[in-house]
């Protein structure tokens, strides 16, 4: 039976001052800490923007060391994604390096190698993957694209041989956009990121990260998901779901509904999340009520 590690990309917003994170904290206060009493896996986005320093690795490492199942995936540096040219050696053993504790801890889960629309199924792209595939294939990798062009056959096998998990994804679907899937190319563990749909701000060109990431997600549209989650349950060990909708809160209580749906756990909700978002009080009356599915029938 796959095990189910779902949780939200980041956790340090403004916007969730108040929402997801009390507004009186206690002095010994941490946003990560408060979360893995929640969730029990966390994205790691700031390793996009800048190498992983091992001291910060091993910060985190400490702040979860209540919970001992909690993992984390990193985001690889955006040097090798999105400039993809102009890095050296130097630049993968220091990222390597910086990661090296949540290895050896056994606390990372994957690399995330997150690539832009404009990124489309080319033999030059293809050349460019394998090497990078075999740059860090000492890692668990996952990858993520977003152009519809990598929807092929041969595209998943050269997946599965270098045994490279393919991230499905949520997104807003435009031309050539890849479409929502349930897709497992290693065993070990299947990768699933939700990015909301805000259609109006997704390619626009002044939008902010908020403006962009700026969704809650309808009971339906997560009951679709949780089916290719539970399907993906099937062909691997592992499942790592991850919600990126992060304005206000969304991302959170987001993957505490998913996560009611697919293990029927009894769930703790920070009380401001519910304030927010007075959906989650059905799964608390749902609990109480010894009915824990969230999208039964009332």
């Amino acid at each position: 039976m796959a095990r189910y590690f779902i949780g939200t990309a980041g956790w340090s917003y403004k916007d969730w001052e108040g929402i997801v994170y009390p507004e009186k904290k206690a002095q010994n206060f941490h946003p990560l800490i408060f979360l893995a009493h929640y969730i029990n896996i966390i994205e790691i986005n700031s390793t996009f923007y800048r190498p992983p320093a091992i001291h910060i690795s091993l910060s985190w490492i400490k702040k979860v060391s209540d919970y001992p199942d909690f993992l984390f995936t990193i985001k690889l540096h955006q040097i090798f994604t999105h400039q993809r040219k102009d890095f050296s050696q130097n630049d993968v053993d220091k990222f390597k390096f910086g990661i090296e504790p949540l290895r050896a801890k056994s606390r990372l889960a994957a690399i995330l190698i997150q690539f832009p629309w404009s990124f489309a199924n080319t033999s030059s792209n293809n050349d460019y993957l394998i090497s990078l595939f075999k740059l860090f294939s000492d890692y668990p990798l996952a990858l993520e694209v977003r152009h519809g062009s990598w929807n092929a056959s041969n595209f998943y096998k050269l997946l599965s041989e270098h045994k490279v998990c393919f991230c499905n994804i949520d997104q807003p679907i435009f031309y050539n956009s890849i479409k929502p899937s349930s897709i497992s190319t290693n065993s070990q563990f299947s990768y699933v990121r939700l990015h909301g749909r805000n259609y109006k701000n997704w390619f626009k060109e002044d939008a902010g990260r908020d403006e962009r990431y700026n969704y809650f997600y309808a009971k339906d549209e997560l009951g679709d998901w949780v089916e290719r989650i539970k399907e993906l349950g099937k062909k691997s060990d592992k499942v790592f779901v991850i919600t990126n909708n992060h304005y206000r809160g969304q991302a959170l209580a987001n993957a505490l509904q998913i996560k009611n749906m697919i293990t029927g756990e009894k769930l703790d909700i920070p009380y401001s999340l519910i304030k927010q978002y007075p959906t989650l009080k059905e799964i608390i009356k749902k609990i109480k009520q010894g009915q824990l599915d969230l999208f039964g029938e009332e």
